[in-house]
C-alpha cells in the first residue's frame, strides 16, 4: 500500500522538520496551563483536560491559524489514547458519503503515522463507505494539516498511534447521523481521540458570502461590494463574531438538529459543518438531548480567531476555532 506524501509541506507549513518542531512547540507553549472558555462564556479549564474524547481544530495553513490550532491539541491528554480518527471535510472532490483511505501510512516532516488498516476494514465490514485513492487523498489539506500536530501531541510515542483518516462528503442531515451511529462506539472508547478538522466563517464576496447584521434586532443582510454597512452599525467583523459565535453555541449545545437549524438559517460557510455534525450526531447515540444528566457530556470551545478584521464590504476574511468535547468517564 501506498504512504501519503506530506503535498502541502512547504508551501502550507515548513517543510523543515526542526523548523516546523520549533513552530509547534512555541504555539504550544503560548496556551495558558488554565484556558478561558469563549463559548460557552464565562468558564476555565485546566489543560490538558482529562476525559477530553474530541477536538475541534482549524485547517488553514499554519501562519493563520497554527495558534489557534494549539489550543485544541492542548487540550489532549494523550497518555491513554491509542488511536487517532481524523475527520475532515472534502474540498475538491464532491462525496455524497464518506471515504476512508487507502494509504498504509501518513507522511509528515515529523515522521510518519500508521494508518490502522484492521480499523478501516472493520469500518468498510459495518457500512457505507467510498475509497480515498491517493491522488484524492494527497490533493485535500483538510486532514494533512492536522498531521504534524498530532505527531507533536503523540511525540515519543508515535509509534504506538494508529491514525483513522476519514473524508466526510457534502452529507445530508440523515447520513451524518448514519456515521455518527457507526462511529458513536468508537467515540465511546477512551483510548481513541476524535479530531475533527474546521474553519468558520468564510466572509467575503470571493466565498460569496457576506452576511451582515448591524444589530442583535437589526436584520440580516447581505452586503454588496461596493455598499458599506450601515454607519451606526457594528463592524462587519464583530458581526461575523456573532455569527460565528452563535454557531459555537449551537454546536455546544450539543444537539445535533440545534446545529442543522443554525445552518438552514444562516448558511454560515463553516467548511467542517458535515465532520461536526458527524461528531455531534455520534455524541448524540451515546447521549441523547433531553435525557443527560448533572456530569454528562460537554463540549467548550476555548479560542477564536480571525484571520484579519473585515471592516469594508470589499473585505475578506477567514475565522477559526478550537474546542474540546469531555466525556463521562
Amino acid at each position: 500500500m501506498a504512504s501519503r506524501q506530506a503535498t502541502h509541506a512547504g508551501s502550507w507549513y515548513s517543510s523543515d522538520g526542526a523548523t516546523l518542531d520549533r513552530e509547534l512547540q512555541g504555539w504550544l507553549d503560548r496556551v495558558p496551563g488554565t484556558v478561558d472558555e469563549v463559548v460557552p462564556a464565562g468558564g476555565t479549564c485546566a489543560v490538558p483536560v482529562g476525559g477530553a474524547r474530541a477536538i475541534i481544530a482549524p485547517h488553514a495553513g499554519y501562519s493563520y491559524s497554527g495558534p489557534n490550532a494549539a489550543y485544541g491539541y492542548r487540550c489532549v491528554d494523550a497518555a491513554r489514547v491509542r488511536r487517532v480518527f481524523l475527520l475532515g471535510p472534502s474540498h475538491h472532490v464532491y462525496l455524497e458519503d464518506c471515504a476512508l483511505s487507502e494509504c498504509a501510512e501518513y507522511e509528515t516532516p515529523l515522521g510518519s503515522i500508521a494508518v490502522d488498516r484492521e480499523m478501516v476494514g472493520e469500518l468498510r465490514s459495518k457500512g457505507r463507505w467510498q475509497t480515498m485513492d491517493t491522488e484524492m487523498d494527497e490533493d485535500e489539506h483538510s486532514l494533512e494539516m492536522h498531521l504534524p500536530y498530532i505527531c507533536k501531541t503523540f511525540e515519543g510515542r508515535l509509534g504506538e498511534i494508529a491514525l483513522v483518516p476519514i473524508l466526510v462528503g457534502a452529507l445530508s442531515f440523515r447520513s451524518e447521523a448514519y456515521y455518527g451511529g457507526l462511529l458513536a462506539p468508537y467515540l465511546a472508547d477512551a483510548e481513541n481521540l476524535f479530531v475533527v478538522s474546521s474553519d468558520f466563517c468564510h466572509w467575503g464576496s470571493r466565498f460569496r458570502y457576506t452576511l451582515y447584521r448591524g444589530s442583535d434586532a437589526a436584520p440580516a443582510v447581505h452586503v454588496g461590494a461596493r455598499a458599506p454597512p450601515p454607519p451606526t452599525g457594528v463592524p462587519i467583523w464583530e458581526s461575523i463574531q456573532r455569527l460565528d459565535y452563535a454557531g459555537m453555541e449551537a454546536i455546544a449545545r450539543l444537539d445535533h438538529a440545534a446545529f442543522k437549524r443554525y445552518l438552514d438559517e444562516t448558511r454560515n460557510t463553516i467548511c467542517g459543518r458535515h465532520p461536526i455534525g458527524v461528531l455531534l450526531a455520534a455524541t448524540n447515540a451515546l447521549y441523547p438531548p433531553g435525557a443527560r444528566g448533572p456530569g454528562g457530556p460537554a463540549l467548550r470551545f476555548v479560542k477564536y480567531d480571525q484571520s484579519s478584521k473585515a471592516r469594508t464590504a470589499a473585505d475578506s476574511s477567514v475565522s477559526y476555532a478550537s474546542a474540546y468535547l469531555r466525556l463521562p468517564a
